[in-house]
């Protein structure tokens, strides 16, 4: 994939903190050598995470994200310093902005050490070094910077370059568990949920790297599945559905043909597989008025025919043969406090970073939760689940 179309939730997400006024906007537009956020004197400016998917040499492709000050006051300060909060959990690297003309604070301190329980790679730059009347000694997590001189500003992005070079692990959505030249199915189901004109983005992900690891991928809807694979002269190496379509692709898919989907490939990509595993044994031992958390990581236009809202329930219902009651979160909200749910069925999250889902999943994991992804739980559900592990197990 072209590190011009690297999508935000496969990029580096490197998160700019900072007491108001430290001069973090300042900082991102000097990182950046763009416009991102506005700089004012005024305390407070920045009122809500700023996000930007770019390519920042030397690092290539990046999400900038700048914060509001973790310091802010009020009932709308706190607000903000919870949007603060929410950033952190999809960060893989930080950057602490700090007032070098003031030096460390009780709060820089405080958010220092919050890097570290999080094992969260970190730097701690001092902006205005060009006013600075005393310069500190500095550890190896440390600089001085000026956003307004450019001071540093070089040194910065090579240290982040270096961290995200050692930190970076190659990993793959489905290229190691083919060969070349095998040929790969995607069933693609194009319902009333299916958006207009384009292919969802784990598909996109899927072929993409499939193509890249030159298989040769053949692309139907569940419904063409069946004629398409008495027309191929080999058997595929792999088939790959939505999972909404499981049972159906399931049924037409001969036993000796290994069968998943994205939604399993995507767990493995980013999160515990085996614990969402575990999670799917939870659902067929649902009592009446158990509360059953459905999350996901997008925000979209919901359909009359919604997996999340309309589908899975559904599913989960006839499955347990009970009536839980379902609560539903999407986008960047999910709860803090999950100890009323007894199961969170989550999607396979391809617009979340992993950082993210897997702060989630650790989340659920602390507080005794099981969760399961849509994949698995549509697998276990038709009954079909150990053979859809199969080729990722």
């Amino acid at each position: 994939m072209s590190l011009n179309t690297t999508v935000s939730a496969l990029r580096p997400h490197i998160a700019f903190f900072g007491r108001r006024n430290a001069g973090k906007s300042s900082v991102v537009n000097a990182v950046t050598n763009q416009r991102i956020s506005v700089v004012s004197e005024t305390l407070g400016t920045t009122t809500d995470p700023v996000k930007k998917a770019m390519e920042l040499l030397p690092l290539g492709p990046v999400v900038i994200i700048d914060t509001p000050g973790f310091d802010d006051e009020g009932a709308l300060g706190e607000l903000r310093v919870e949007r603060t909060r929410e950033v952190l959990r999809k960060t893989d690297i930080a950057v602490l902005v700090v007032d070098g003309t003031v030096g460390l604070a009780d709060a820089d301190e405080k958010l220092i050490d919050e890097f570290v329980s999080r094992k969260l790679p970190y730097l701690v730059v001092y902006n205005k070094s060009d006013i600075m009347r005393a310069k500190p000694h500095l550890n190896d997590h440390e600089l001085l910077i000026s956003a307004l001189t450019g001071e540093g500003i070089g040194e910065l992005k090579e240290r982040l370059a270096h961290i995200i070079n050692t930190e970076d692990k190659e990993k793959f959505i489905v290229a190691d568990l083919v060969d070349e030249g095998d040929i790969v199915v995607l069933v693609i189901p194009i319902d009333e949920s299916a958006p207009k004109g384009r292919i969802i983005l784990p598909q996109q992900q899927t072929l993409r790297e499939l193509l890249d690891h030159h298989c040769t991928v053949v692309c139907c809807q569940d419904t063409e599945l069946k004629a398409t694979l008495s027309k191929l002269s080999d058997k595929p190496a792999l088939v790959i559905t939505d999972s909404q379509a499981f049972k159906r692709v399931s049924a037409d898919v001969p036993a000796d043909v290994p069968l998943t989907s994205f939604s399993i490939l995507f767990a493995r990509y980013k999160g515990d597989l085996d614990s969402l595993i575990r999670g799917a044994n939870m659902l067929k031992n649902l009592r009446n008025g158990d509360q059953v958390l459905i999350s996901e990581g997008c925000t979209h236009h919901r359909q009359c025919g919604d997996i999340g809202t309309v589908k899975l329930p559904a599913w989960i219902r006839e499955y347990s043969g009970a009536e839980p009651e379902f609560s539903f979160t999407s986008g960047g909200t999910f709860p803090d406090n999950l100890s009323a749910f007894k199961v969170i069925v989550h999607c396979g999250g391809c617009m979340l970073n992993e950082k993210e889902m897997r702060y989630r999943q650790n989340t659920a994991k602390a507080e005794g939760v099981p969760m399961v992804n849509y994949g698995i739980a549509i697998a276990a559900m038709n009954g079909i689940l150990d053979r859809a592990l199969q080729i990722v197990k």
